[in-house]
């Protein structure tokens, strides 16, 4: 009796490492200290004697039910995207410039290729946050979970100045909301969207014209990552007031979050087009308008508040950033809370 006997392969935990190790180096910063394999990660803190007040910003999830998706298209080269964007988007939205990433992954049984493509994902958005992947775990789990399937969670730590954080405790009576695009339904509801589509191999394939792909590639598109555009936007000289990640609780539960007591956002459904994909969720699924905004981002991932003359300027470093702005509504005197009209 041996250690792989009982479901634990050493050997292809080695190689999952050796397969991922060229990933976890592009994504590596100047304040990495040590090698790859070390029992921890470091990394020097050193900027911090350049700010005032430095803080230090945190956020943790993981992709959800979305995962199940990765198991039927068998596409697994994405979805580490969508931990790190779930996580450095917060610490984005507080004003923080994310700097390091860690990720856990929980698996039936160790594939190392497939774990090699999952931390391919995870090293892409890592890049695209300018974030080092400096440390993860991949944990074998033989008779707790499916041997072809697995969990992806991860963990961020951003860095700010205290005086630039984004509290959104000055937002005042016509301030204007800027939403950013989303890239479709990111990471969350997707249990609900398992219960709409026949989550079949079949089903997944079917190309969708008003999709412009399958619909497969619409669900697994990953989600966007916005630190690049918040940061644009700050280089412009912009003082962003509040910042709203739009996940879990769509607009109903994020948008409140970022405003002060007496001050109620209005957004305008028609001030942008919403994708196709949500169309089409809400039509299959017979979902109630005001559940769809409840649920989802509706085609905004981000909603920033900022002064009316700072309104062209934030579009412009938004679009800048390869990213898609618009203008969709404002703030007003009332009860703290949201209204969709």
């Amino acid at each position: 009796m041996d250690y792989k006997s009982a479901g634990v392969d050493i050997e292809a935990g080695y190689q999952s490492v050796e397969l991922m190790k060229e990933y976890v180096r592009q994504t590596m910063r100047p304040e990495v200290l040590g090698s790859l394999g070390g029992f921890s990660g470091a990394f020097s803190i050193s900027a911090l004697k350049n700010m005032e007040e430095p803080v230090l910003l945190s956020g943790t999830d993981g992709c959800g039910t979305k995962v199940k998706l990765a198991f039927l298209l068998d596409k697994h080269d994405t979805i580490g995207i969508d931990c790190v964007a779930m996580c450095v988007n917060d610490v984005a939205c507080a004003g923080g410039e994310p700097l390091f990433f860690l990720d856990y992954i929980a698996c039936g049984k160790n594939y190392p290729e497939k774990i090699a493509a999952i931390v391919k994902g995870v090293a892409e958005g890592c890049r695209q946050a300018g974030a080092a992947l400096i440390g993860g775990e991949t944990a074998e789990h033989p008779g707790l979970m499916p041997e072809d399937e697995y969990d992806l969670a991860g963990f961020a730590v951003g860095l700010a100045d205290k005086k630039d954080m984004i509290t959104g405790e000055n937002i005042k009576e016509g301030d204007v909301l800027i939403g950013i695009a989303s890239s479709g339904v990111h990471s969350n509801g997707f249990s609900l969207v398992r219960k709409v589509f026949d989550m079949t191999r079949e089903s997944l394939d079917t190309y969708y014209e008003e999709l412009g792909g399958t619909l497969g590639e619409a669900l697994l598109a990953p989600t966007r990552i916005y630190v690049k555009a918040l940061k644009s936007v700050k280089e412009a000289g912009v003082t962003i007031k509040g910042c709203s990640h739009i996940t879990g609780g769509g607009f109903y539960e994020n948008i409140p979050r970022m405003l002060p007591e007496g001050i109620r956002a209005f957004v305008e459904k028609d001030s942008y087009e919403v994708p196709a994909i949500f169309k089409l969720l809400q039509k299959k699924g017979n979902i109630a308008e005001e559940m769809m905004y409840n649920t989802y981002n509706m085609g905004l991932g981000m909603v920033l508040a900022v002064e009316q003359e700072d309104v062209d300027k934030t579009m412009a470093a938004i679009l800048a950033a390869g990213d898609t702005p618009y203008i969709v509504g404002k703030c007003k005197t009332g009860e703290k809370g949201v209204t969709l009209c």
